[in-house]
């Protein structure tokens, strides 16, 4: 190895170094090449997209409904200096997302499956955790690791948001192309968002079995549809695995995080 090579071999572990951390709630480790300042910029500006290119819905009370679930959720996940907002589109699409920096569309196609509150919040929780994990910049940080290496690190690591992640970010999040369709999560994404998605729905005061009585409820419509499982879903883990990981873990959860509250 030449020492320029050695170098930058060098340089590019300190600079992954620097970029490691811990998600919350889980401890997991994982790689972040951008700030969350610059995540949260990108968020916005694609939500900004989603907002030029998707229809909202006029349906005042479930408009209504998906603020007063996804604001509590907001208030559970503690995170004050995201600029929480809570969008209903009407598209017959089984869908949600949350962008970077706490920007949430649910799609009217969904509202059939979440018949309850507790339903509503298991999706709502689980997007809204994907956010807070930060999985969309992990997930932009490994695609430009993987597409420029330590050049792609040193970039991403500046003080303003490159054109290199910006590109990145929307590839990830289907700004461009299909406006929502995110990319696949990885699984062990996947199960962490139901997890810490269970979390903050029990913190908000919605019992965590809904995300059991959701998934029971995805799976009958995938088979109704022909599907493994909806478009959204395709490469999440099993129905079967996702429900038997979701009741080893919900009366732990029920236990620690659980508060009924009055106002459903």
């Amino acid at each position: 190895m030449t020492r320029r090579l050695a170098w930058a071999f060098v340089t590019l572990l300190a600079l992954v170094a620097a970029a490691c951390a811990k998600t919350a709630y889980t401890n997991r480790s994982q790689l972040l090449l951008i700030s969350e300042g610059q995540e949260v910029a990108l968020g916005l500006q694609s939500a900004q997209e989603v907002l030029k290119k998707e229809k909202e819905s006029g349906d005042d009370l479930q408009v209504e409904r998906v603020k007063r679930v996804g604001q509590r959720i907001a208030v559970a996940a503690n995170k004050p200096d995201y600029k929480w907002e809570f969008r209903l589109i009407e598209k017959d699409t089984v869908n949600a997302f949350c962008l970077p920096g706490g920007k949430v569309f649910v799609y009217t196609g969904i509202l059939d499956l979440t018949t309850s509150n507790d339903e509503l919040a298991a999706v709502m929780g689980h997007e809204i955790a994907h956010a807070l994990l930060r999985h969309g910049g992990e997930r932009v940080s490994m695609a430009l690791m993987a597409q420029m290496g330590g050049q792609a690190a040193s970039l991403a690591l500046g003080s303003s948001v490159s054109p290199a992640a910006s590109q990145v970010f929307n590839q990830v999040y289907g700004v461009g192309a299909q406006v929502g369709v995110m990319l696949p999560h990885s699984r062990s994404q996947e199960s962490e968002a139901d997890e810490v998605g269970m979390i903050l729905a029990a913190k908000a005061g919605y019992e965590p079995s809904g995300a059991l009585s959701l998934w029971r409820k995805m799976d009958a419509y995938a088979k109704s549809k022909g599907q493994n499982a909806p478009g959204w879903l395709s490469t999440h883990p099993t129905t079967e695995d996702r429900i038997a990981a979701i009741k080893s873990k919900m009366g732990a959860i029920r236990a620690k995080y659980y508060q009924r509250q009055a106002l459903r």
